[in-house]
């Protein structure tokens, strides 16, 4: 064969039906690369032998949660990083590790070419192949979506079923969705009617609200450095953090968000998110910087936070861009360590209490009471100060109505 295709599989009906295609129309040898960033047991049970059958030399598994989390997800933590006023950017932080591990799969095996399964409008297609640019320039890109002739599921099922390759897709189940460790998204089928609520079946890691239990959990997440390090005063690695607190959570209905979005490529998308840890994650972290922060430094960080996020949106991870805005991060966080309370209830999250050594919080300095630290009369000249422009404005203000009033004498 002419070439060997390094493709990113999951198994799923784009990638089964990829598989063929790249055997038929290209004369290449496939190998599957599939990376493993928390999407499950169950969808990454068999997957070697489901792509052999679909005609693939060999697919390769490879579990990098850890990294996600440390490398990925915690930095987009810390940088308070939200698109679109709620998404959590659990895709958008998982596809270029994926991409960058599908790069080094494809050296050690001397492929000639990287084959993804986004499709043509979506965004999925842009973190891809900025990770390929910026990895592996020389290795030509196949993306079938925009290439072949199928123009939906239908088209797909159809082809699977003329290859004889085995699928448990099927026309009845419409929706499109991403898993890991962060959280599941859900796309398609009646979600494509933004005015259409979505079906409760649809949820996987969250319980309806309304059905969550009537007491509130309250959980402990202790911070170090704005990393999360701790659930109530245990250490924990930060893939088991996450899980434990995504079923916690899930169980009480917190970390939903039914989004429409711009999609880098100029249309709006709706999508449906399940983000349980996230959710308690970022609510927590805003809480411990709004104790250790001075006004300015938080306006900065939240003003990074916008630009993070776009920047994990639209793909441009492995840029120095991504490593400028990380190490002005990282200095915002150096005091970002304490813990924080929160209690979980009926899908909402509330904080109940924060502590840090680095507090700028000074008891002595807020309270209504008595105090020995705070001179109120000195405030009277820093108003004087703080208003010397309104002033200012308002008597030249005065001088030109007094002016207009002598002319009309």
């Amino acid at each position: 064969m002419a070439h060997k295709v390094m493709l990113a599989y999951s198994g799923g009906l784009d990638t089964s039906a990829i598989v063929p295609w790249l055997r038929e129309h290209y004369d290449a040898a496939v190998v599957c690369v599939a990376v493993d960033v928390g999407q499950g047991a169950a969808e990454l049970a068999g997957l070697e032998e489901k792509a052999r059958r679909s005609g693939a030399q060999a697919c390769l598994v490879e579990d990098v949660r850890e990294r996600l989390v440390r490398e990925f997800i915690w930095p987009t933590l810390k940088a308070g990083a939200v698109y679109a006023r709620t998404y959590l950017l659990g895709t958008a932080m998982a596809r270029p590790l994926i991409a960058e591990r599908q790069v080094a799969a494809a050296r050690r095996v001397g492929a000639t070419a990287l084959a993804h399964g986004c499709t043509g409008k979506g965004n999925d297609q842009v973190r891809f192949e900025l990770t390929y640019a910026a990895f592996a320039p020389d290795l030509a890109v196949i993306a079938p979506w925009r290439e072949w002739e199928f123009r939906g599921r239908e088209d797909l099922l159809a082809y699977l079923a003329k290859q004889g390759v085995p699928t448990t897709a099927s026309a009845e189940k419409p929706y499109s969705r991403d898993r890991n460790l962060w959280h599941v998204s859900h796309e398609g089928g009646v979600l494509e009617d933004p005015w259409c609520e979505p079906p409760e079946d649809l949820f996987l890691l969250t319980r309806d609200p309304a059905d969550a239990p009537d007491t509130p959990a309250v959980v402990t997440i202790g911070f170090e450095q704005g990393e999360p390090v701790s659930l109530d005063g245990e250490p924990m690695d930060p893939v088991t953090l996450i899980e434990s607190l995504n079923q916690l959570a899930g169980e009480h209905g917190v970390g939903r968000a039914d989004i429409v979005e711009d999609r880098l490529v100029g249309m709006k998308s709706r999508g449906v998110y399940e983000t349980p840890a996230g959710t308690v994650l970022f609510q927590s972290h805003r809480e411990l910087e709004q104790l250790v922060l001075d006004r300015r430094t938080l306006a900065l960080a939240d003003d990074l936070g916008r630009r993070y996020a776009d920047l994990v949106y639209d793909g441009r991870w492995w840029t120095p861009e991504r490593e400028a805005l990380d190490a002005l991060v990282n200095a915002t966080q150096r005091h970002v360590t304490g813990s924080v309370k929160v209690k979980l209830f009926k899908g909402a999250v509330r904080v109940a209490g924060r502590s840090s050594p680095h507090s700028l919080y000074h008891e002595g300095l807020a309270t209504f009471g008595a105090d020995d630290v705070y001179t109120q009369s000195d405030a009277e000249g820093f108003i004087r100060l703080y208003g010397l422009a309104v002033r200012t404005a308002a008597e030249r203000q005065r001088r030109l109505a007094a002016r207009l009033a002598e002319a009309a004498d």
